[in-house]
C-alpha cells in the first residue's frame, strides 16, 4: 500500500493520517492543559473510516463540553474521597458534611470504589442500591447515598472529569412515605404531666405545643424569647457535638467522645439555614406561664452554680448553663415515654402531633406553615401528610 503523506493542518484543526505502523491516526485539539500547552488527543484505528468517525465523535463531545479532562484517571474511591474532603467540606454545613462523609466511607467506597469514574454506569448504581437493601440497609439510607453520589458526580461533570452524571440516569431507591400517627389526646395529656418531674420540663411542653425541631428547641436562647410580648424567634440550631482526643502522647484507648481530656472541635450552634426556618411564633398564655416558671428555676440553678455557671443564654441548659447534648435529649425523651406509659416513637412524633392539632383546629394554612417552618414549595405536600389522623382524635379535639 502506498503510504499516505501527512499534510499539515491549520493550528487547532483536527488531523487524520496514515502512520508508518500501518494504522490510521487522528489528532484532535480539545482545549488547553494546565501548563498552557494545547490538549491534543490521539486516536488510533485500523481503517480511515473508523478513525474519521472517532475524530468526529470527539469533536462533537468537545463542542458539547462532554469530554473528560486530561490528567488523573479517577476511580470512584479517589474522586469521592477528594470531593467530600476538599470540595464539599469547606462549603456545606457540619451536619451535611457528616452525612456525606458517612455515605462515602461506609457505603460508596466499599461498594463502588474500584470502578473507574468515567466507566461507571447507571446499572452499577442500581445493583449497588439493591445490594445495600438486601444487606439490611433501609430504603431511606440507600436513597441518601444516592443523593450524595449524585451531588459528587454533578461536580465531576462541572469540572470536566466525566461527561455524564450517571446518578441522574439511575433509578433512585423507592421511598414509601410512612403514615404519621400523632399521639392521642390521652397520650399528650400523659406527656404533659410526666415532664413536671424532670429538669427542663418546659422543653417537652414546647415540643408538643409548638412543634419545634430538636435542633431548634435546644438552640433556643433567652434573647430570642420575649415573654412580655408573647413570642419566640427561631434563629439558631443546636449542632451535634464533635470531639478530638486530648490525651496526646499517652492514648486513652477510647473513642474521642469518651476521652477524659477531650476537646470540642465543633461550634455549638449555627443559624437556621432556610428563610422559612427563621420564624417568629406567638406563645399561648399557658406556655408563657410555664416558661416564666422555667426561667425562675434556671435563675436558682445559676445562683447555686456560682462561678461554675457558663452563662451561654440557653433556654434549655445543663445544670451549669451549658448546652444540652442532642443525644442526651433523645434518651430523656425515650425515658419520658416509658415513664408516661406512652407508646414508643421518635422525638419527631411530638412535632407531628403539634402540626396535626393545628390542622384539625382549622388554623389557616399560611399560619401553620409559618409556625412549622415549612418551605413554601413543599408546604402543601407536608400538610397532606399530616392530615392522616384518626376519627376518634378528630372528634375529641372538636369537643
Amino acid at each position: 500500500m502506498t503510504e499516505r503523506k501527512r499534510s499539515r493542518q491549520p493550528n487547532g484543526a483536527s488531523s487524520i493520517y496514515f502512520g508508518k505502523d500501518g494504522k490510521w491516526h487522528g489528532r484532535v485539539t480539545v482545549g488547553v492543559r494546565d501548563d498552557g500547552r494545547p490538549d491534543r488527543r490521539h486516536i488510533e484505528r485500523k481503517s480511515q473510516a473508523e478513525v474519521t468517525k472517532a475524530v468526529r465523535e470527539m469533536e462533537r463531545a468537545r463542542d458539547e463540553k462532554k469530554l473528560r479532562k486530561v490528567g488523573q484517571a479517577w476511580t470512584v474511591q479517589a474522586w469521592m474521597e477528594h470531593w467530600v474532603e476538599n470540595i464539599a467540606k469547606p462549603y456545606v454545613s457540619e451536619n451535611t458534611y457528616d452525612g456525606y462523609e458517612v455515605d462515602v466511607r461506609v457505603h460508596l467506597v466499599p461498594g463502588l470504589g474500584a470502578h473507574k469514574l468515567d466507566r461507571l454506569e447507571p446499572e452499577h448504581l442500581e445493583r449497588f442500591y439493591r445490594k445495600m437493601q438486601d444487606s439490611g440497609s433501609s430504603a431511606g439510607t440507600a436513597h441518601h447515598v444516592h443523593r450524595t453520589i449524585r451531588v459528587a458526580l454533578g461536580e465531576a461533570v462541572r469540572r470536566g472529569q466525566v461527561a455524564t452524571n450517571v446518578a441522574e440516569i439511575a433509578k433512585a431507591p423507592r421511598l414509601e412515605e410512612e403514615d404519621i400517627e400523632p399521639y392521642t389526646i390521652e397520650e399528650v395529656q400523659s406527656l404533659l404531666v410526666e415532664p413536671a418531674k424532670l429538669r427542663n420540663s418546659a422543653r417537652w411542653v414546647v415540643a408538643l405545643a409548638l412543634g419545634l425541631r430538636q435542633g431548634e428547641a435546644l438552640g433556643l436562647h433567652w434573647e430570642d424569647v420575649d415573654l412580655a410580648a408573647g413570642y419566640v424567634r427561631i434563629r439558631k440550631n443546636r449542632l451535634r457535638p464533635k470531639y478530638a482526643h486530648g490525651c496526646g502522647a499517652h492514648p486513652c484507648g477510647r473513642k474521642a467522645g469518651y476521652c477524659p481530656t477531650r476537646s470540642q472541635i465543633r461550634r455549638e450552634h449555627k443559624s437556621t439555614k432556610s428563610r422559612a426556618g427563621r420564624r417568629t411564633i406567638g406563645l399561648p398564655d399557658p406556655l408563657i406561664k410555664i416558661l416564666r416558671q422555667h426561667q425562675e428555676v434556671q435563675d436558682r440553678e445559676r445562683i447555686a452554680a456560682g462561678i461554675d455557671w457558663e452563662g451561654k443564654g440557653y433556654v434549655f441548659a445543663s445544670p451549669v448553663g451549658g448546652p444540652l447534648s442532642p443525644n442526651t435529649d433523645f434518651h430523656v425523651w425515650k425515658r419520658l415515654l416509658r415513664d408516661a406509659g406512652v407508646r414508643d416513637g421518635r422525638l419527631h412524633v411530638a412535632r407531628h402531633t403539634a402540626a396535626t392539632v393545628l390542622l384539625i383546629l382549622g388554623v389557616p394554612d399560611v399560619v401553620i406553615d409559618a409556625i412549622m417552618g415549612w418551605e413554601p414549595g413543599g408546604a402543601a405536600r407536608m400538610r397532606a401528610r399530616y392530615m392522616h389522623v384518626t376519627g376518634v382524635m378528630l372528634r375529641k379535639v372538636a369537643q
